[in-house]
């Protein structure tokens, strides 16, 4: 599995992250992280709205933080 989290690397986006590793060690799943934080290619996901999480090359969610429960339901829990 692969997530990339877009972002500029502001608070928002270093909470994403971290939930979302959360939420991954919570199912016992195993994920490449990549953060994304040129603006160019945040928007060449159609993202407009950060932080974004994008998984196996599909957008998720953009715009908000979701909690470690919402993200758990997200990558498959």
């Amino acid at each position: 599995m692969e997530i990339k989290v877009l972002g500029p690397g502001c608070k928002n986006c270093q909470t994403l992250e971290a939930r979302t590793r959360e939420a991954l060690d919570g199912l016992g799943l195993e994920a490449e992280i990549v953060k994304i934080t040129d603006f160019a290619d945040i928007a060449a996901h159609g993202v407009m709205s950060t932080p974004g999480l994008v998984v196996d090359g599909e957008v998720v969610l953009a715009g908000k933080v979701p909690s470690v429960k919402q993200l758990t339901g997200l990558l498959g829990g």
